[in-house]
């Protein structure tokens, strides 16, 4: 049995197993996502989505459902759950749910009549390809089973409307179907394992499925999906069925063989410590010799920011420090005056982030405090470390540059260049034009693990260039953003306006190697931080008794933007919440770190199932919002847990 289960009661509760999304992905990129029900509720759900590169850079959702009928005693129970405008669920299929669990795969038990039917669902690990498994664990005679596919054929953030342009033909291939709604996709071959499937083709369009998720977050909510056939078969006791969705054809008596050998490879999911690997693993996308990390599911594409702060958490918990390497050499391809993309890729990428390339310096650090490479660290990336630091301290866009005192300036009037960057009407929700103090606690951290790693490798050169800077940025930082009569630090500082408002970037300046800050100021930091800040889910981005304060995130697209960075918690933040508490108050912050950690042991259950979530409300209960699993929040839990067990092996050396 897997660590996560779930019963009868809870899935045939739509109030329960309607917010609650399962997630498979491949290392291709290709995903399934829907709710633990099989009813979509969103327009990122489907069975198979998967990219379209021929097409563009995104995701496009193909098989949206493929929905079973057993015919037993000449009567249809149709296994499937759809919803369509006012509150009307047909069929009701899961009302025969009795089981889910997620180990190796996702496995769902259904219970008609007398026949008990599992079904577990797979991607392949480097395809675009679905694969399920079913299989009779009860039956009294033998049964008809119908399989209905229904086509989206569209790019994720879209919906699909019903058209004249759509291609209803068919072609057949071995042991099933291939089907291409639109010429510029990839046709979408649907094959199973058993050679007596029979196909009928009877395209049609259905209706006004309505997904509840984009109602609530204020989009269109209603979508037409093509239905070209049903494929139908006899099943009995015993019997295993195999089918596989995919942009490729396949011989259909290697399924079973292809299902097998993915299994074998396939690590157990027993306990809380394997979910949260498996979760890791998820995030990742290969694409021949480049490596990507997904910011978040269903919805986010890479994010560079997002990939130098998840890296160290996500590939330690992995053990897999090639992979790090390889999706630091994948941003570094493209680079571009100083900064790495923002997001995109390709031909479609943006430069607008100032911290991207700090943290670029930070994940180094991790993975050179992990590994001890520093001359072999020092000898492939001097060069790349030196042009961030030379762009930044010269100049470079959005007006990112050195000021006489050390630290650094960015902004642009209708820009929002840190990690708070929600925009409404060209406006930054969160101003933040000038000096910020993550950015400057980042930077100081940046030139001192470059010189720590020039000291190791004798680079005489880089050291003259760069040790004076690194001398007077403390003290200017201390002046800048410090002031006693507060407490804590200025959030942003621009000429002679310092934003005393309490927010959680400060504290990464108490988590950093290089600190700017003696201990005593890290500790009041801390102090405020966990008396306005701290959530059992992450740090608010807003003291709850400011203002413009947002208790819960909730609404259209503009409603959503004004709460993001405006009091909505962040899991992240804990990381470096952790990491300077216990550099400041030792053994006695590891009840704390240890609670944080265990807390989200039962949230895996609570949303997006086997994940953790990007965000959660400010206010209590603190639910959870946002993409239902998200890269750095499963990072910063895993490094949470690193760095106990790091803190508790250390003390142990020094009694030693």
């Amino acid at each position: 049995m897997g660590n996560i289960v779930f019963d009868k009661d809870e899935l045939v509760h739509l109030g329960y197993s309607l917010e609650r999304e399962m997630l498979r992905t491949s290392r291709s990129g290709a995903f399934a996502c829907t709710t633990l029900c099989f009813c979509n509720t969103r327009k990122y759900h489907g069975l198979l989505i998967a990219p379209q590169p021929q097409i563009d850079n995104e995701y496009h959702v193909l098989l949206s459902s493929f929905d079973e009928t057993i015919i037993q005693y000449d009567v249809p129970f149709h296994l499937a759950l759809h919803r369509y405008p006012n509150e009307i669920y047909s069929p009701k299929g899961h009302k025969y749910l009795i089981n889910y669990e997620i180990s190796k795969t996702a496995k769902h038990t259904f219970s008609v009549a007398d026949i008990k039917l599992s079904k577990e669902v797979l991607l392949i690990h480097n395809q675009d390809r679905l694969v399920i498994k079913y299989m009779v664990e009860e039956s009294d005679k033998p049964f008809k089973i119908q399989f209905n596919p229904l086509l989206a054929f569209r790019q994720r953030h879209k919906l699909s409307k019903a058209n004249s342009l759509v291609n209803m033909d068919y072609d057949k291939v071995n042991n099933g179907a291939a089907f291409q709604l639109y010429p510029e996709y990839k046709p979408l071959f649907i094959q199973f394992s058993k050679d007596d499937v029979q196909y009928n083709h009877s395209p049609d369009w259905y209706y006004n499925f309505e997904y509840i998720k984009e109602a609530e977050r204020g989009y269109e909510c209603n979508e037409d999906l093509f239905m070209p056939g049903c494929f139908e078969t006899t099943l009995k006791k015993g019997d295993v069925l195999f089918v596989t969705a995919s942009t490729q054809e396949m011989d259909a008596k290697e399924i079973k063989n292809l299902y097998s050998s993915e299994l074998r490879v396939r690590e157990e999911i027993s306990s809380y410590e394997a979910e949260l690997r498996r979760a890791a693993k998820m995030f990742f996308v290969e694409k021949d010799d480049k490596v990507e990390v997904i910011a978040g599911y269903p919805w986010f594409g890479r994010w560079g920011r997002d990939t130098f702060i998840s890296l160290p958490g996500l590939c330690i918990g992995l053990n897999d420090m090639k992979l790090f390497k390889k999706a630091i050499d994948t941003l570094i391809g493209d680079m571009s005056q100083g900064l790495f993309p923002n997001i995109g890729s390709g031909e479609q990428i943006a430069y607008n982030s100032v911290d991207a390339p700090m943290w670029f310096f930070w994940a180094m650090q991790q993975y050179s405090d992990y590994t001890g490479k520093k001359k072999q660290i020092w000898k492939e990336y001097k060069e790349v470390m030196q042009s961030i630091l030379c762009s930044y301290r010269d100049g470079t866009n959005h007006n990112i540059r050195m000021l006489d005192n050390c630290l650094i300036w960015a902004g642009e009037d209708g820009k929002a260049l840190t990690w708070m960057d929600a925009v409404v009407d060209g406006v930054p929700v969160t101003q933040r034009k000038g000096m910020c103090v993550e950015i400057n606690a980042l930077w100081y951290n940046a030139i001192m693990f470059s010189l720590e790693l020039a000291k190791d490798a004798k680079d005489k050169d880089f050291i003259r260039d760069w040790e004076e800077i690194a001398e007077r940025i403390p003290t200017e930082f201390k002046a800048t953003f410090w002031d006693k009569n507060y407490g804590w630090l200025a959030d942003y500082v621009d000429g002679y306006y310092k934003d005393f408002t309490v927010r959680p970037n400060m504290v990464i300046a108490t988590s950093l190697k290089y600190s700017c800050l003696s201990p005593k100021i890290c500790q009041l930091i801390l102090d405020r931080v966990e008396k306005e800040l701290f959530t059992p889910f992450g740090l608010r981005t807003l003291s709850p008794t400011h203002k413009d304060y947002h208790d819960v995130y909730y609404g259209n697209q503009e409603q959503r933007d004004r709460a993001y960075h405006q009091g909505t918690a962040w899991t992240w933040l804990l990381g470096h919440f952790v990491e300077g508490y216990l550099k400041i108050y030792g053994d006695c912050a590891l009840e704390i770190a240890e609670r944080i950690y265990e807390g989200f042991r039962l949230h895996i259950k609570d949303y997006g199932v086997g994940g953790i979530a990007e965000i959660f409300d400010g206010n209590p209960p603190h639910s959870s919002k946002g993409s239902i699993s998200q890269a750095w929040s499963v990072a910063e839990v895993i490094r949470i847990k690193y760095m106990i067990g790091k803190y508790k092996q250390e003390k142990e050396g020094e009694k030693v």
